[in-house]
């Protein structure tokens, strides 16, 4: 495993927190409101973007794809709180406890990261980001058949490691367009 990887992760994971805590700052924790599938939403409409200007090759709105790579992790991240700790009805709660759950699912990520990379052997570093934002879209559809199946999956991982690789293939395109 490349020595570097570990500290790349973290770097990016910082970038998509910042945004996170000034988002947490201007609109409290609004976003407790949404349900799971909800999210998964969002991030289906992210990725399909990113698709459609890799396709096309050109964009007409301002934000870049690397925006929409941070907004996919920041997006599964509040997807796994939700998994976690139910859909609230107001912005319950304050942006450091938000900062601190974000935390907390973030070292997750990096945790099953770092322990997927070393029996892969980093082959995501071989990867097209086109490859990865494909990956990206099979997760959130599998993700959202698994919503549709109420959580009763035969074989599957579950809805949370679908987050969970969501936002380690956002991160790796990240790092390859750092």
């Amino acid at each position: 495993m490349s020595s570097n990887t570990e500290q790349q992760f973290k770097e990016q994971v910082a970038l998509c927190r910042t945004l996170f805590a000034q988002k947490a700052h201007d609109y409290s924790s609004a976003w407790r409101v949404l349900r799971p599938s909800s999210l998964t939403d969002q991030i289906l409409i992210k990725v399909r973007r990113i698709r459609n200007i890799q396709i096309i090759g050109n964009q007409q709105v301002e934000d870049d794809v690397r925006t929409e790579l941070i907004g996919i992790v920041n997006y599964a991240i509040m997807a796994l709180i939700q998994l976690e700790h139910g859909v609230a009805d107001t912005a319950d709660l304050s942006a450091e406890q938000a900062i601190a759950l974000y935390d907390e699912k973030s070292q997750s990520a990096l945790s099953l990261m770092l322990r997927k990379n070393h029996d892969y052997g980093e082959a995501w570093r071989e990867m097209r980001p086109e490859s990865i934002a494909d990956i990206i879209l099979m997760k959130v559809l599998r993700t959202k058949e698994l919503e549709d199946l109420n959580g009763q999956a035969i074989v599957s991982e579950g809805i949370d490691a679908n987050y969970l690789d969501m936002i380690n293939y956002a991160i790796f395109v990240l790092i390859k367009t750092a």
